[in-house]
């Protein structure tokens, strides 16, 4: 039998993170694109400078339903109209807020470019706000707040946040508030958010795609150029602090099966020397299932599906001042719950003494460089990530350079950064589980004070 010579792999071609081009329109929107030629669905990204820490007293989770309220009509069209001219030209429309702000999302076929932005544009410009509407919008987000708490994922990051966190900061609240605060939230109390803090001189507009044959200029002049506002002040970025001091907290839920494990503290963010060298030595700890936490509870032990250790930035600030939330997340049966913990403990000691090897700094380089080409392949994917690092007030070859020195990165340096980020005496563990049958064996560790508070 004749076979066909098996097919031989191509010299390598150079790839580096997109660079975009950035200017400013007349009415003070910053723009930034990236011809990607190609991607035929092209990703907008408008990053609008409304933070939570900006939300009025007993208001938390306004800012949310402002982001959604963005998409339930204008003034030319009803939420009813409005939605069916974004499906009309195969667009989406989503919103997301966070500390930083709030993130409106669209994506739209190249041939629809100019409707999609006219409707983006409209949406920004001159949202409806209707009572009925604002109404509508809060009681789904009341409604889901209970599914939110029956969580044991969402209930370890409310608990972690509380306890991290001074009472008087944001970031000890729920992000989107809680049942408390968004029945209080109206249309009133809508608009004078959006008023205050959404406006085009304090906005970032990001748009990634496939521009051929599209006068991108006028595009983007005759609807996000129309959007007016007045000019405002930087807002001064409140420092983060935390109290990491190392202790355990239990979220009593009695009769669970499994323990979910969240464990804490915050460090540097993405404007410390050390980024880098921390998202290797992280990466080796816990980013995938051949990192050191997998071989020991998952392959060795069976204590659990994955755990996982990652870092993820909170705020960032100009002058390098900002924060990002260090953790290792994961579950475990109830009944293992102690030997788990012993375990991890224990990886994190063995680590500290004896430090990362070669291989696994080189599997890690692999798998965040070498594949970075293919994360990066969607126009969205790319648009995120520039309104991320506009976001964190970085500079527009960030990732491009984060590349770069991740590869340069040498054992040494990672396995000091992932140290520090991970000592094993200054973390707030959480375990969300069945205090009667984990906190005894959760004592008898050591691994600091233990509290047992209820899972409601």
């Amino acid at each position: 039998m004749d076979f066909h010579p098996r097919p031989r792999g191509g010299e390598p071609k150079p790839w580096a993170f997109p660079a975009p081009d950035r200017s400013t329109l007349p009415n003070g929107l910053t723009l930034l694109r990236c011809h990607r030629p190609g991607q035929k669905v092209v990703a907008v990204e408008v990053n609008l400078l409304a933070p939570l820490d900006a939300e009025p007293e007993g208001l938390d989770g306004v800012s949310n339903i402002m982001g959604r309220a963005l998409a339930e009509g204008t003034d030319k069209l009803d939420a009813e109209a409005f939605n069916a001219e974004l499906e009309r030209c195969g667009a989406t429309l989503d919103t997301h807020a966070d500390h930083p702000g709030v993130r409106v999302s669209l994506e739209v076929p190249a041939s629809r470019l100019d409707k999609g932005l006219s409707l983006l544009a409209d949406a920004l410009r001159a949202p409806a706000f209707r009572d009925d509407e604002v109404s509508r919008l809060v009681r789904n987000r009341l409604d889901e707040i209970p599914h939110e708490l029956a969580n044991p994922a969402r209930r370890a990051a409310k608990e972690l946040a509380r306890q991290l966190f001074p009472a008087a900061s944001r970031h000890s609240r729920p992000r989107l508030g809680t049942e408390e605060t968004v029945q209080r939230i109206d249309a009133a109390a809508v608009r004078a958010f959006y008023e205050a803090h959404v406006r085009p001189a304090t906005a970032t507009a990001v748009v990634v795609g496939d521009f051929t044959g599209v006068d991108l200029d006028q595009a983007v002049a005759d609807t996000l150029g129309a959007w007016t506002g007045s000019t405002a002040e930087p807002r001064p970025v409140p420092a983060v602090t935390a109290d990491d001091t190392g202790r355990v907290v239990i979220v009593d839920r009695p009769g669970a099966v499994q323990t979910q494990l969240l464990i804490g503290r915050i460090g540097p963010d993405r404007h410390d020397r050390v980024w880098a060298a921390q998202v290797l030595g992280t990466y080796c700890l816990g980013g995938t299932l051949t990192s050191r936490l997998d071989r020991v509870l998952r392959e060795e032990k069976g204590y659990t599906y994955g755990v996982r250790a990652f870092g993820q930035v909170l705020r960032s600030a100009p002058d390098g001042s900002g924060a990002a939330m260090l953790a290792i997340s994961g579950s475990v049966a109830t009944d293992v719950t102690g030997p788990a913990l012993a375990d991890l403990w224990q990886v994190l000691r063995t680590l500290a003494a004896d430090g990362l090897d070669d291989e696994e700094r080189d599997v890690a380089v692999q798998n965040l460089v070498g594949v970075a080409p293919l994360r990066y392949e969607t126009a969205a994917a790319v648009a995120a990530t520039l309104a991320d690092q506009v976001e964190q007030h970085l500079p527009d070859d960030y990732q491009a350079q984060l590349y770069l020195r991740l590869a340069e990165t040498g054992t040494v340096e990672a396995t000091a950064a992932v140290v520090n980020a991970f000592p094993e005496d200054r973390l707030v563990c959480v375990l969300v589980g069945d205090a009667g049958q984990i906190a005894d064996p959760v004592r008898a560790l050591g691994i600091g004070e233990v509290t047992v508070v209820p899972g409601t």
